[in-house]
């Protein structure tokens, strides 16, 4: 399976609910009810004349991205990938959650200083399709297998059982994992944190839904060294923080 394919409302489903807690499910069922229309709105995914401008921004052809929305990147996240790429030229891009994203990032990289991208997933055939994938369209990337397993940070849910990550991280893109693991579970990105260099950004997706919303909240308050705030143009949210390239000053709003 590509991201070339159609998918459902949800992510695909995991193999490993047996390392799931009787928490999990409950915070599932909880946020599911709640979350329903963001998860409905984000079918979406984007404007035709929004798809086509990216298209010719990192110079894909027309087919290239052919199904959006659900629990892909939309459209105005995927510009503000390419944004970012061209403005800061990173050496490192770390991203979480492989797929259209990840082509769009290889293809700016292309364009925009030649930088290295590690795309990690926990579907052994989904990375493997999307190296292939973006082989066909000319481009590369370093696309690894990540299973989730249970972690010992302070946030709940599982998380990416990450070898070998970079020291420095200039860009680091979270679109994963999918909420269905845990509402909360994508603030276990925070543990790559101390590794973004001085004026790195990091970009989250989906920032939209109620548990993303506390996860950003939470980020806020226990990184005062990243500045943080909501970039408008997505249709499912994006939170964009940068790394400040000096500490923030006592007392200093956020």
């Amino acid at each position: 399976m590509t991201s070339r394919e159609l998918t459902g409302l949800l992510a695909r489903p995991e193999k490993h609910r047996a390392d799931s807690m009787l928490s999990d499910y409950a915070y599932r069922l909880l946020f599911g009810a709640i979350s329903w229309p963001w998860l409905l709105y984000s079918l979406w995914g984007g404007t035709a004349a929004s798809k086509a401008r990216l298209l010719d921004r990192v110079n894909l052809g027309p087919g290239a991205l052919p199904n959006l929305g659900s629990w892909k990147a939309d459209t105005g996240f995927l510009h503000h990938i390419v944004d970012a790429v061209e403005e800061l030229r990173p050496m490192t891009v770390v991203e979480l959650g492989a797929g259209a994203s990840t082509l769009v990032c290889a293809k700016a990289l292309q364009l925009h200083g030649g930088g290295r991208l590690l795309s990690y997933d926990q579907h052994a055939d989904f990375a493997a399709a999307t190296s292939l994938w973006l082989a066909s369209e000319g481009v590369e990337a370093e696309v690894r297998h990540a299973p989730l397993r249970r972690h010992a940070s302070a946030w709940p849910g599982l998380w990416y059982d990450l070898g070998d990550l970079p020291k420095r991280i200039d860009l680091l893109i979270v679109d994963g994992p999918p909420w269905a693991i845990h509402p909360l579970v994508r603030g276990a990105a925070d543990t790559l944190f101390a590794r973004l260099s001085p004026g790195a950004v990091l970009l989250l997706d989906d920032a939209a839904r109620p548990g993303e919303r506390i996860v950003s909240r939470r980020w806020r308050k226990r990184w005062p060294q990243i500045e943080f705030k909501r970039l408008a143009g997505s249709t499912k949210g994006t939170l964009w923080g940068r790394k400040r390239v000096r500490p923030a000053a006592e007392g200093e709003c956020h």
